[in-house]
């Protein structure tokens, strides 16, 4: 029998995150084991008049790849993946691991070359996602790998992957539900944009960056299910101060715990790490960008109300935020660019307050 969240998400990435419609060229990626949602989205894209074409990979293919490829191999970029940023209307990927550290193993110089082969991918989603010429959307089938990462069981991890969604029993409508997100994070955003200053004060951060010029995303399951942030890119050269992430940064299958930074006129100066330390010097240094930060964000989920060690679904923890290091979103106003995007989050829900021009609008977790 099939399960009839996998419908109510299929209803989400065709109707709500990538509106589908006739004689649209529709990319659907995945590996072989989230058949039966990319099963559904299929079958609801031809529904709805698209020309959906399938993509599987298997499931340890970047494991084979990372140990039989040849450097040749590594710099190249992958063609049909290029050919879909570059042509398609839309793009929808589908997470579905069955060994979520597979890569952790691997040699980061060699995963630094192939990240540079994949930016014209990165960049062609970036740009054509920011001018709305290619609807792109990215969630995640659940896997019993992903759910040994988060601590559950497979069933109650399945609960909370379609909670998180509102794919969920208790949510009717989830498109609907999902509108009313967009509207709600609409206020928040237009309290806050078209300001200057925004400081970050709490036990593990005390940062100031500029917003002065750029635009708020509003990020309500358009790119992203789950979904539930709001987020921007900063100044770049106005980022200053400290910060150290309450959780792991997760990055091409490494998990670097204790990460602190250090920032001078929007640069990384100085960065450490309880482990992984090398890894994450190594990923500063792949290009000049990778030392300046493309996104701050803040997340709003509630229902995602714990740590999984999975960034899709991390980020958007209720009462945190997060930067990346790296590439930034053109439509935000950033201008940096770099082959990688590194998301790491920092809880905000004691003792903690953000200041835009000097007065408050986020305490301890929540919006005033």
């Amino acid at each position: 029998m099939t399960d009839t969240r996998l419908n109510k998400l299929a209803s989400i990435l065709v109707d709500h995150s990538t509106y589908i419609g006739p004689g649209d060229r529709v990319a659907i990626e995945s590996s072989t084991n989230a058949e039966p949602l990319v099963r559904a989205v299929y079958e609801l894209s031809l529904q709805r008049g698209a020309h959906p074409h399938l993509l599987f990979k298997l499931p340890d293919e970047e494991e084979i790849f990372y140990k039989y490829a040849s450097d040749s191999q590594l710099d190249f970029t992958p063609t049909f993946q290029k050919l879909v940023t570059d042509e398609f209307d839309v793009y929808i990927r589908i997470r579905a691991d069955v060994n979520t550290r597979a890569l952790s193993g691997v040699d980061p110089v060699r995963q630094r070359r192939f990240q540079k082969a994949m930016s014209p991918i990165r960049t062609g989603m970036i740009r054509r996602g920011g001018d709305k010429s290619l609807r792109w959307a990215l969630t995640q089938y659940p896997t019993e790998a992903y759910a040994k990462e988060a601590g559950m069981s497979f069933e109650e991890y399945k609960d909370f992957v379609y909670a998180a969604c509102h794919a969920d029993d208790n949510t009717p409508d989830p498109v609907a539900y999902w509108e009313e997100v967009e509207r709600q994070q609409r206020a928040i955003i237009e309290r806050i944009e078209g300001h200057d200053k925004v400081k970050v004060m709490g036990p593990n951060v005390d940062l100031s960056l500029s917003i002065k010029g750029r635009k708020f995303n509003n990020s309500c399951g358009h790119h992203n299910m789950p979904d539930g942030e709001i987020y921007t890119g900063p100044v770049e050269s106005s980022v200053n101060g400290w910060v150290k992430f309450t959780y792991p940064a997760i990055f091409q299958g490494r998990m670097v715990e204790g990460v602190e930074l250090t920032f001078e006129k929007g640069r990384v100066a100085t960065a450490t790490a309880e482990k992984e330390q090398d890894f994450l010097l190594t990923m500063l240094d792949s290009d000049v960008g990778a030392r300046y930060v493309g996104e701050f964000a803040i997340g709003t989920n509630v229902e995602i109300n714990r740590y999984t060690r999975n960034i899709l679904f991390d980020e958007k923890l209720g009462g945190t935020f997060h930067m990346a290091l790296g590439a930034g979103y053109p439509e935000t106003g950033s201008l940096n660019t770099s082959m990688i995007h590194w998301d790491m989050i920092c809880d905000m829900k004691a003792n903690s307050e953000i200041r835009v021009d000097g007065v408050v609008v986020y305490r301890d977790g929540q919006f005033l």
